[in-house]
């Protein structure tokens, strides 16, 4: 599933291509053709991410998209190409078309429905109006694992997996640290590293979150090969050496998703 920053490149991108102009909007599958119609002509006023939440705002309604695992979105100049496959939206506007494939959501919500859906999503690091001492208060409670606490959307929003995984290597914390073992100063420093490491990965458009020491050209070692991209210390790294002690990289179930860490610069990991 798309992470945080992926949302937030595709934001301005549509905002790059559309913004400020009617648009023509059509559902060659069907599924949104009501949707559809109900949009199409209108102007885009502008897009925002929240999370793995993407809006199109349009005045009185907005178009909601959460892409899910299958989820995917193309765009070209014109001419707009005959369509082909389960095209679930498709947007166009005098230079430009749009495709929407295979979301989770993909439905217009009303402004009331898009201030419910941005109060039950909790602090996106990539928004100025996050609010992290509203997280920490869920986590600093909480008896869960710091994995999943920072897995939930609820409670950090845009935050997957290799995100999470990495930013608790770096603050040599275990994913299975309980919340309440987290000191104030912790989740300061915490939250800093991921409003950084997701904020260059809206610039490079991937995941790169190991320090400049450890990168390939530094330790003279190959760089990754992996499809997600980007320079990692422990996700998907299992067996192999960590790049900052030489241990064995650990693997292990946690909240239904596979974990990674390392056993010795990851205080208490299990």
């Amino acid at each position: 599933m798309p992470e945080g920053h992926t949302v937030r490149r595709l934001a301005e991108r549509h905002r790059e291509l559309f913004a400020g102009a009617p648009v023509a909007v059509t559902s060659p599958q069907g599924r949104f053709a009501e949707g559809a119609a109900r949009i199409s002509g209108a102007v885009l006023l502008d897009t925002e991410a929240y999370g793995k939440h993407l809006l199109h705002h349009y005045g009185d309604v907005s178009l909601h998209v959460h892409l899910g695992l299958y989820g995917k979105f193309a765009d070209g100049d014109l001419p707009v190409p005959p369509p082909v496959g389960q095209i679930r939206l498709r947007m166009a506007n005098t230079r430009h078309w749009l495709d929407l494939r295979g979301p989770t959501a993909c439905e217009l919500l009303d402004p009331p429905e898009v201030d419910a859906l941005r109060a039950r999503l909790g602090a996106d690091p990539l928004r100025p109006d996050a609010k992290p001492e509203q997280a920490y208060e869920r986590i600093r409670r909480s008896d869960q694992a710091l994995a999943a606490l920072l897995l939930d959307q609820s409670v950090v929003a845009g935050t997957g997996l290799i995100f999470v995984l990495e930013a608790l290597f770096r603050a040599g914390l275990a994913p299975t640290t309980p919340g309440r073992r987290l000191t104030p100063d912790g989740w300061r420093e915490l939250w800093a590293d991921l409003v950084d490491l997701m904020g260059k990965a809206v610039v490079s458009g991937r995941i790169d979150t190991v320090r400049p020491e450890h990168e390939p050209q530094a330790m003279r070692r190959p760089p990754r090969v992996d499809r997600h991209g980007g320079e990692v210390y422990v996700y998907r790294r299992p067996g192999l050496p960590c790049l900052a002690c030489g241990t064995e990289v650990s693997r292990g179930e946690l909240a239904g998703r596979n974990s990674y860490w390392c056993a010795t610069c990851q205080k208490g990991a299990a």
